[in-house]
């Protein structure tokens, strides 16, 4: 894997960390799906535009139409729904732990779907990391459970199996079709249920156009879903869906960088333990990678 694609990895996974502060502010302003399907939009309208701009080839095929269609359903309109939704009902560090099975459940769809291969050590490195990240949120799952805990787990295992069946989706289409043109269109077309359930089911007259708002949501739609979502293509055009997608267990750990560093949150013995086990764990998976490239 070159510096450059690590760095879009990275980068990536920076940017989806961010979101969740992001969420959080806008949310002060604006009805959950309305708020959703206005970043949807607007990220989908915004890679449209630069593909148009820099004269992109238009993605063809009835199999690439229905590809981006699971992409946009899975990525965009349940994603989107368990992100926004999740965080009423349940603690941090249970919605951490749910939503980082995600790496796991990609490779083995992968494995099978794909025909990907993972070697033992890659298989202990997943585990390894998804080690670290139950560690690091086990003193947040001790919270008061809060009333449709439930309801919350629902949102976010929806989440989680729509966000992996979308990137299985992703890399089968990987370098067949323009990245911008690809993820503008799914997001366009994940947009479409989710405007459909916020016109039926919220009032959109209830959004306030603050400062925070604004900024939130063109931070969501600009860099935390246009730019992440072709910076995730291209990585997915060059690495296999196994060896990219274990870098996700870095969305928590850099979620805490920045508690630490904008918010004065102090991380525990606890959490630095589970960083390392994390770093331990991506460092097996590709490391199981480099293996069986020498043997192949």
């Amino acid at each position: 894997m070159s510096p450059t694609t690590i760095t879009k990895i990275v980068l990536a996974m920076l940017l989806w960390a961010a979101c969740f502060p992001l969420i959080t502010a806008g949310l002060q302003y604006s009805p959950h799906l309305t708020f959703a399907t206005l970043r949807a939009i607007l990220a989908a309208a915004t890679l449209v535009f630069v593909a148009v701009w820099l004269q992109r080839p238009f993605p063809r095929g009835w199999r690439t139409c229905v590809t981006l269609g699971v992409v946009g359903l899975g990525a965009t309109s349940l994603g989107f729904l368990g992100m926004f939704h999740a965080a009423e009902f349940v603690s941090p560090g249970l919605a951490t732990v749910i939503a980082n099975a995600q790496p796991l459940l990609a490779t083995m769809l992968g494995v099978a779907w794909l025909g990907e291969r993972l070697a033992r050590v890659g298989w202990g490195g997943l585990l390894i990391g998804f080690a670290g990240i139950l560690v690091i949120a086990l003193p947040q799952l001790g919270d008061g459970a809060r009333d449709g805990t439930a309801i919350g787990f629902a949102y976010i295992v929806l989440a989680a199996v729509g966000v992996t069946v979308s990137n299985v989706a992703i890399k089968s289409i990987a370098g067949q079709v323009d990245g911008l043109f690809a993820m503008g269109f799914q997001m366009l077309i994940g947009s479409v249920p989710l405007a459909v359930a916020a016109l039926l089911l919220e009032d959109q007259t209830a959004i306030q156009w603050t400062s925070v708002f604004v900024m939130s949501l063109l931070g969501l739609a600009l860099f935390g879903s246009a730019l992440v979502y072709w910076l995730w293509f291209s990585v997915l055009e060059e690495v296999e869906l196994n060896r990219a997608i274990v870098f996700s267990f870095l969305v928590p750990i850099f979620g805490l960088t920045i508690g630490a560093v904008f918010f004065g949150e102090r991380l525990s013995v606890m959490q630095l333990s589970g960083i390392l086990l994390v770093i331990a764990g991506i460092v097996f998976v590709n490391l199981s990678g480099r293996i069986q490239s020498q043997h192949s």
